[in-house]
């Protein structure tokens, strides 16, 4: 009997939706179709405006969290038809939501992390089942509510007697070191894509730096790449977690104060060596007998950043997650689908030695089709 779900993911990077059809049956999952699509410009302007406080949130989120359903749906249909399997066939739909706020352990000690989706609605959309609200079980629990992938990567990229690393860059980036003697440790590094698209969004029109091509032409800052290292963040010790409530606009702005005369295109270059930096620091501080590093998101397709994550980490062979079997864009819609099966079945989706929180948890509530 087969095991389908569907992951769906829509990362800090908020380029969109990343969707899967899984079939966890047999000893290995099988991923049988990926589909995405882009948010429009109105809602990915509305979702990063709602990363901050501003009039009336409450309402405009309310209705940015429908919208997110509506484009969820519409992967859904997608990967259905690319399958030709009825809504019957999916146990359930994994949906992580777009998150616009992430602050764990904060204000009353406990603090919350917040997705915007309606699962009511997509569950309604789709006629299947959707599990959601993966985060706010471990939060509750004392944990950071994320990463919540290194469980994941353990079960497909792990090998027995080696020591690897899975690097995810979205918006945020986040490693999983998966130990030789079977151990997991999990944190964020810092930034990944947020403030690179960001500058290039500002500076040139453009989206984000496709392939890294205008980084690459520019020059590193050293004044300016040290006070962007200076951020207490990047040297804090796991767990620890992060998003656009610390790297962000502001944040960038008040750094970018001491360097009012950098050209953009140096910027942008230096922006990027902070968050190859920023990684591979923390490859090296966590894995000193690592030698494979797997890249995975949309930062495995900036060509010049893999360029210099190669260059921080030298004698560790640096390859996007395709090369293990699962390609990058695939990655994180894959581990939202095995929470939502991690949830079906009744089991822990968390790590409480990645997130902190007190002890195993089943995450996520289910939305009945």
């Amino acid at each position: 009997m087969t095991e389908l779900y569907i992951g769906l993911m829509s990362g800090t990077s908020l380029d969109g939706v990343d969707g899967v059809v899984v079939d966890f049956s047999g000893p290995r999952m099988v991923v049988q179709a990926h589909a995405s699509t882009g948010f429009d410009a109105a809602l990915r302007t509305e979702l990063l405006a709602l990363n901050a406080s501003g009039p009336d949130e409450l309402h405009r989120a309310a209705l940015a969290g429908n919208a997110v359903s509506r484009a969820y749906a519409g992967v859904v249909e997608t990967l259905l038809q690319q399958t030709g399997h009825s809504t019957n066939a999916i146990r359930a739909i994994g949906a992580h939501g777009q998150t616009v706020r992430h602050r764990p352990r904060e204000f009353d000690g406990t603090g919350y992390t917040l997705q915007l989706g309606n699962p009511s609605m997509l569950a309604e959309l789709t006629g299947i089942a959707v599990a959601a609200d993966f985060r706010s079980r471990d939060v509750a629990a004392g944990g950071q509510g994320a990463p919540l992938v290194p469980a994941f990567h353990q079960g497909v990229f792990g090998r027995a007697g080696e020591t690897v690393l899975v690097l995810n860059i979205g918006g945020i980036s986040n490693l999983s070191v998966l130990g030789a003697d079977g151990s997991v440790l999990g944190f964020d590094c810092g930034p990944g894509n947020a403030l690179m698209d960001h500058w290039c969004q500002l500076q040139t029109g453009r989206p984000y730096d496709a392939g890294g091509q205008w980084a690459a032409g520019g020059q590193v800052l050293p004044g300016l790449l040290a006070a962007l290292l200076d951020e207490p963040f990047l040297h804090k010790a796991p767990p620890k977690s992060t998003g656009r409530d610390l790297f962000n606009p502001p944040w960038l702005a008040q750094r970018l104060a001491s360097s009012p005369d950098a050209a953009p295109q140096d910027v942008q270059a230096t922006l990027t060596e902070l968050t190859a930096i920023a990684c591979s620091t923390s490859a090296a501080r966590y894995s000193r007998d690592c030698k494979l590093l797997a890249v995975c998101g949309g930062g495995a397709l900036n060509t010049h950043l893999m360029d210099r994550l190669r260059a921080h980490c030298p004698g560790i062979e640096v390859v996007d997650s395709d090369h293990l079997g699962l390609p990058a864009l695939q990655v994180e819609a894959a581990a939202f689908a095995w929470l939502a099966c991690q949830l079906v079945r009744g089991q822990p989706g968390n790590l409480p030695a990645v997130t902190g929180a007190a002890g195993l948890r089943v995450l996520g509530a289910l939305y009945p089709a």
